[in-house]
């Protein structure tokens, strides 16, 4: 496992999110843009490319790809998707996708940032949206290329509230976290989850402790895959007596489950992005809760957009306010929480909308 601590990045995706937090939804189409002449519906080509996490990673590629894949049905049309298997996939891909006479192209995830903006300002006829990611590498405030459309989530809004949930159904006083990289849009979660844990132990005059995440450093695998360093690093959580853990990453999830099997203890899990006990069932008896992300909607309303000539490059940003983020049910937890628990997620929840509880992230300051 590996120690990191949080990119210089996070300072122009924030300059970026100030200016547009309360827009939450984008705003009207401006007259220009790269969908002015779009072609007619049916022959409209919407295109994806994934992380290295792989489109069925239970988590936001699978999201991205359930969003592509239902707008194209409604605009009645054939999407095209490749995956990325590393990081040397990704400019490959997208000229890839190019040369097939993409639309729009959807990416996902931080790490494509660079090969997007590359694409998009080479080919300016291409609508691009790219997932979870600002597309602002010179941190001027705004995307690199005008044809860009940022899709993001202030997920540490959602992580407050799985934070508060974990910190109350805890028995051992201690939780933890751990993510893939060390990307603002992983560490978001970590933010918010250790927020909220915060708040409880303000609000209960409790002391859980939350480990692999300060604010700053945490505990991070350096990928994105289920493999051993992912098992290994959640293992050393269990180790700390740990009795709820957040995985923060794609597929590194199901390496923190085989770890939790294999506890011999009752350890919960916090799913991120999907719900997970719906999209991955066989961890469902292990699912406190997830935090979920609107990506497939946000995803589907930027492909219909410009299948209609209507791409707006203005940034979603989901909130609670606007329900591109938000927590998943208790589900088989529903008896093991105290009775007055969601009762008081939803007053928190309300608070946080009417701004009376703050909720720090790279999109809020």
């Amino acid at each position: 496992m590996t120690i990191t601590t949080r990119k210089t990045a996070i300072g122009g995706l924030a300059a970026l999110s100030a200016a547009l937090l309360l827009a939450g939804c984008a705003s009207a189409p401006e007259e220009g843009g790269a969908s002015s002449g779009a072609a007619a519906a049916s022959d409209f080509v919407p295109c994806m490319v994934s992380d290295s996490g792989g489109f069925d990673d239970k988590s936001f590629n699978q999201l991205g790809a359930e969003g592509l894949d239902s707008a194209a049905k409604e605009l009645g049309v054939e999407p095209i998707k490749v995956q990325s298997d590393a990081e040397t996939d990704f400019a490959p891909n997208l000229t890839n996708l190019v040369d097939q006479g993409c639309n729009i192209i959807v990416t996902v995830g931080f790490a494509l940032s660079a090969a997007t903006i590359e694409s998009a300002t080479a080919n300016p006829d291409i609508d691009y949206a790219i997932i979870d990611d600002a597309a602002d590498a010179d941190f001027d405030g705004k995307a690199d290329a005008p044809n860009i459309k940022p899709i993001l989530f202030d997920t540490a809004q959602a992580a407050f509230l799985a934070g508060y949930a974990a910190a109350d159904y805890s028995k051992t006083g201690v939780v933890g976290t751990f993510g893939g990289m060390n990307f603002p849009t992983v560490s978001i979660f970590m933010d918010g989850f250790k927020q909220g844990v915060e708040y409880h132990n303000t609000e209960k005059g409790t002391a859980v402790k939350v480990l692999g995440w300060d604010g700053e450093n945490g505990l991070f695998t350096g990928g994105f895959e289920a493999n051993d360093t992912a098992r290994q690093t959640a293992q050393g959580l269990i180790d700390q007596n740990v009795d709820v853990i957040l995985p923060v990453g794609g597929p590194i999830y199901q390496s923190a489950a085989a770890a939790i099997k294999d506890a011999g203890r009752d350890i919960a899990m916090i799913g991120v992005d999907a719900d997970f006990t719906v999209t991955a069932p066989d961890v469902a008896d292990l699912m406190l809760t997830s935090i979920l992300k609107g990506i497939d909607v946000g995803t589907n309303d930027a492909v219909v957009a410009a299948g209609k000539g209507d791409f707006d490059p203005t940034p979603f940003i989901g909130t609670l306010e606007n329900e591109g983020v938000g927590i998943a049910p208790f589900h088989d937890f529903e008896d093991k929480v105290a009775p007055t628990l969601q009762g008081e997620l939803d007053k928190i929840k309300a608070g946080i909308i009417d701004g009376s509880i703050p909720v720090k992230s790279y999109l809020a300051g």
